[in-house]
């Protein structure tokens, strides 16, 4: 392949905000602003100059009327090539691709992908009453809305990611054979291996290793927020942090001087995704969009064990657990290079930035070896991969993946609204208010005609919540009675 259109990752940055007063810190443009400086001298220096495309991760803790103009502005550059991303937890892994993907036509010789936000001080600010000398908020900015899901799960209130990825965890421990318990002490097992790379990553937001028992026990100060899943294990947002990689061609990072040993070849990857209303799904016992988008990478790869290192998506722990088995590995795989969501912190849509610069480290001291980034975004809806590393000769993959994965779905349950008759769970959560007492429980249906439904369990009801919180014996397929309840809702009885 001609040395002109072949990617490489050249430099990296990444910037950790955090002040004594926490409303002193630094906004997200400016943010990303020093994390491109800090990847413009990871490179060597000079290359921001001659930027020709710039694409910046979707912000979410600061509205900007432009955001492009002003990280532009306070980075001094003015790339011809301007992108701003939707939301998506992937958005990293699939702007890393384009920027190759324009590389390799020859559209591109140097681009960027940055991202920032700044949860931890807005959140102060606002908690504190104080304004922020930052950019004006855009006064037009709309909340987001998920009118995409099924008006019943809205009504239920299970439409956030920390209620929905525990209908997962719970499908996939039962499907996995495990009781709660079981799954509940590999999923902390799991977290305390994030917590260790983390506590050596300079760039983290929590630095220290947490045991198992200590991310598995309910306390205080690791309350539970949805079952199964207490606060250790769930995404980090309330963070100060930023990332920036520059993406460039062989070519030019040779004529700039840079280092062969310094630069990261992008290999290529996959894309694909679920049905955006997780109701119109078949299962929740794996997703065929991340099996596929897996596939891909192994396949590249040459078999999931010549990866010497790997990312994965850790928003909470079934993604990777999901993951891991897709790819064969043993329980004890490192899973990630950078620290995880929880412990290295989640900076919304921008984590696999960070995993990003933490994959160029790993493999800038193992030369030759090969890294995997997987990402996902929504409600375990949007799949990407992305290879690393190897030589850098090869021919840029870009697979769509989306028909394969729609092939494999299987039939889809109707969703009805019902209050009476008999029910099975299919799957269920429990949600907690602060005081870490329940609020009330969540469970998926299936009907005796095979249609899906959703139902609440009442606080009152502590027996039935005791049995989707029994530890020793899962709740999925126990088969219990729906009643009217209020507000238009159903009850489920165990």
């Amino acid at each position: 392949m001609n040395p002109e259109r072949i990617p490489v990752i050249a430099g990296i940055g990444e910037i950790k905000d955090r002040p004594s007063d926490p409303a002193l810190g630094l906004e997200p443009a400016a943010l990303m602003a020093e994390a491109l400086r800090r990847a413009d001298a990871d490179a060597g220096g000079g290359l921001l100059a001659r930027l020709d495309a710039l694409d910046v991760v979707n912000s979410v803790s600061w509205p900007y009327a432009d955001i492009m103009s002003v990280v532009c502005e306070k980075a001094g550059i003015a790339p011809r090539y301007r992108n701003y991303g939707p939301v998506g937890g992937e958005t990293p892994i699939r702007f890393l691709h384009e920027a190759a993907e324009r590389i390799a036509r020859g559209e591109s010789s140097i681009a960027a992908v940055c991202g920032a936000e700044a949860q931890h001080t807005a959140a102060a600010a606002a908690k504190r009453g104080i304004d922020l000398n930052w950019t004006a908020k855009d006064p037009n900015a709309v909340p987001r809305n998920r009118d995409y899901l099924a008006p019943l799960v809205r009504r239920h209130g299970i439409d956030m990611p920390i209620r929905v990825y525990p209908l997962y965890e719970n499908a996939t421990q039962a499907a996995w054979g495990q009781n709660p318990a079981e799954g509940q002490a590999e999923s902390a097992r799991l977290w305390s291996l994030f917590s260790a790379v983390a506590a050596e990553n300079p760039d983290s937001w929590l630095t220290r290793r947490f045991a198992p028992e200590e991310i598995a026990t309910a306390s205080p100060t690791n309350r539970m927020i949805a079952w199964p899943y207490p606060k250790l294990m769930t995404a980090n947002p309330l963070v100060n942090q930023g990332a920036a990689v520059l993406v460039m061609s062989l070519a030019a990072a040779r004529a700039a001087g840079i280092p062969d040993h310094r630069l990261i070849p992008i290999q290529g990857g996959a894309a694909a995704g679920e049905p955006l209303d997780y109701m119109q799904r078949d299962q929740f016992v794996h997703a065929h969009a991340q099996d596929v988008v897996l596939e891909v990478a192994i396949e590249m790869a040459g078999g999931a064990n010549r990866f010497a290192h790997r990312e994965f998506y850790s928003c909470f722990p079934v993604v990777p657990k999901m993951a891991r088995r897709k790819l064969g590995l043993p329980e004890d795989t490192l899973p990630t290079v950078a620290g995880g969501l929880t412990f290295h912190g989640a900076p919304l849509n921008n984590y696999m930035l960070h995993a990003a610069c933490g994959m160029v480290r790993a493999l800038r001291s193992d030369t030759g070896a090969l890294g995997l980034l997987y990402g996902q975004g929504g409600f375990v809806t949007k799949h990407r991969s992305l290879v690393l590393g190897g030589e850098a000769s090869g021919t840029l993959i870009s697979r769509d993946m989306q028909a394969v994965a729609d092939a494999r779905r299987g039939p889809v349950p109707a969703t009805v609204d019902v209050e009476t008759g008999s029910a099975a769970v299919e799957t269920h959560t429990v949600v907690f208010k602060t005081d870490g007492t329940p609020e009330f429980g969540a469970v998926l249906l299936r009907l005796p005609d095979g249609a899906r439904t959703m139902a609440r369990v009442p606080a009152e009801d502590t027996a039935t919540l005791s049995v989707l919180m029994d530890t020793a014996k899962t709740a999925i397929g126990r088969v219990g009675v729906l009643s009217r309840y209020r507000d238009g809702l159903a009850a489920w009885t165990a």
